[in-house]
């Protein structure tokens, strides 16, 4: 179960998004050229899966963004591949789907710069993925393992509280939820969480129907997520 967080901590990791957010135009990645309002993209792939699935969770989660964090995010859902130009203006992806992945060698370049550079990738196994995404991102990183996160790291906490990690919203197999990262110089660039599935609670009440209190816990996390990717 998931807590506000102290009122000193929601300031101070306020705080230190506002002073990220007014130094994004001079970083590579940069919040959206257009209108000067972070970006979370939706990431298509080759494959079969579904990539697409609940296309108003990344709309639902900006509004909420805005609401709890006071974050100024695109409302429109941007849909690109590793190959479009948008890529680096996106500071943060979403990839999420219930089937097979599949990069090609520019693709695979292409997230690795784009990782290496600032950009942070956050996959959500929708359950079905998670074979072939770990096969790619071995095509990614050869030399790096995703790593599950300690209950005390800084995602669970920063906005608010998850003493016990991540929290578990879709049950399909009774195995516990997991999160994992992958890191590059001491930085985390991409998260991934597992037996989980956060993203359907940012769906449609109607879609999944949800209850009130599991679809407050998916936005909480999903808040520490954006939060801690823009912070950290």
């Amino acid at each position: 179960m998931a807590s506000q967080c102290h009122p000193p901590r929601r300031a101070g990791c306020l705080l230190a998004l506002l002073v990220l957010l007014t130094a994004l135009a001079d970083r590579p990645l940069n919040a959206d050229s257009a209108n000067g309002k972070l970006t979370i993209a939706r990431l298509k792939y080759d494959g079969g899966g579904d990539w697409y699935n609940d296309p108003e969770s990344i709309p639902n989660l900006a509004r909420e963004l805005q609401r709890r964090a006071g974050i100024d995010v695109n409302p429109e859902q941007r849909i690109l591949t590793l190959g479009d130009e948008a890529l680096f203006s996106s500071p943060i992806l979403f990839m999420t789907g219930h089937g097979e992945v599949r990069w090609n060698e520019r693709e695979i370049e292409r997230l690795r710069t784009y990782l290496t550079h600032g950009g942070f990738l956050y996959v959500d196994d929708d359950y079905g993925m998670d074979k072939s995404f770990r096969r790619e991102l071995k095509r990614v990183f050869p030399d790096k393992n995703l790593v599950e996160l300690p209950f005390s790291h800084p995602i669970y906490h920063i906005l608010y509280d998850f003493p016990g990690g991540l929290p578990k919203h879709h049950e399909h197999d009774n195995k516990p939820p997991q999160g994992f990262g992958l890191f590059h110089d001491g930085r985390l660039v991409l998260y991934y969480t597992y037996e989980s599935n956060i993203s359907d609670g940012w769906a449609a009440p109607e879609t999944h129907n949800d209850p009130p209190q599991k679809r407050e816990t998916a936005f909480r996390m999903g808040a520490n997520i954006v939060v801690f990717a823009l912070t950290q």
